[in-house]
């Protein structure tokens, strides 16, 4: 009996580390993904988007409010570019 009850917790921890093994396979990061997360490599990926960021006129723009809920999105935003366009 003292046998069975030893045994089988070694067999059950071996199962178990198993499952947690098959776990951490499945959540293994695409590369590109892995890049964005791992922080030695994100202040590279930061400096490319200040570049990016650096050269755009944040000055000039204007806010456009959004569709509400109960109105048509297209026949709005058709609304909108009509006004900016008559505005410009």
């Amino acid at each position: 009996m003292l046998l069975l009850v030893v045994g089988g917790s070694f067999g059950l921890r071996e199962f178990t580390q198993i499952r947690y093994d098959a776990q951490k396979i499945k959540k293994k990061l695409d590369p590109t993904l892995e890049a964005r997360v791992n922080t030695k490599k994100q202040l590279a990926i930061l400096q490319d988007e200040y570049e990016k960021l650096k050269d755009l006129d944040l000055d000039v723009w204007k806010n456009i409010r959004g569709p509400r809920p109960w109105e048509d999105s297209k026949e709005y935003q058709e609304e909108q570019l009509a006004r900016l366009n008559k505005g410009t």
